[in-house]
């Protein structure tokens, strides 16, 4: 039986490692060192890895079964900070025009991106 996982939200099944290739355990552990560099929790950082990899084996075709989001979404690479809320673009406008729409915040519809991001970083300007 697979070991379980408390993620802090919910006990999950740890993905059992002799389905992954030598590659897809390397990939794991990169990513998951690079979310805990960012000060990510233990298991928060091994359950978005477990995630992440299992996303890109289905994409590639590896996985015996896979949800139609894993196949047909942006695959994780080439999305980048597109949802993370940093990286080099940060939020989307329409990330940023949803928090202000929140938030209650007037004249958010006729605002650009830039002017979105400085509402919903201080709102009371």
């Amino acid at each position: 039986m697979a070991p379980r996982l408390w993620t802090g939200r919910e006990e999950v099944t740890a993905m059992p490692q002799r389905a992954w290739s030598k590659k897809r355990e390397r990939q794991y552990e990169h990513i998951k060192d690079g979310l805990l560099e960012r000060g990510t929790g233990e298991g928060t950082a091994e359950e978005i890895a477990a995630r992440t990899v299992n996303k890109e084996r289905a994409r590639a075709g590896e996985a015996k079964e896979s949800s139609r989001t894993s196949t047909k979404d942006i695959s994780s690479g080439r999305r980048g900070g597109l949802r993370s809320h940093r990286g080099p673009g940060g939020r989307t406008r329409d990330q940023l025009y949803n928090e202000a729409r929140k938030r209650n915040i007037k004249g958010r519809s006729k605002m650009s991106k830039a002017q979105l991001e400085r509402a919903v970083a201080h709102p009371d300007d």
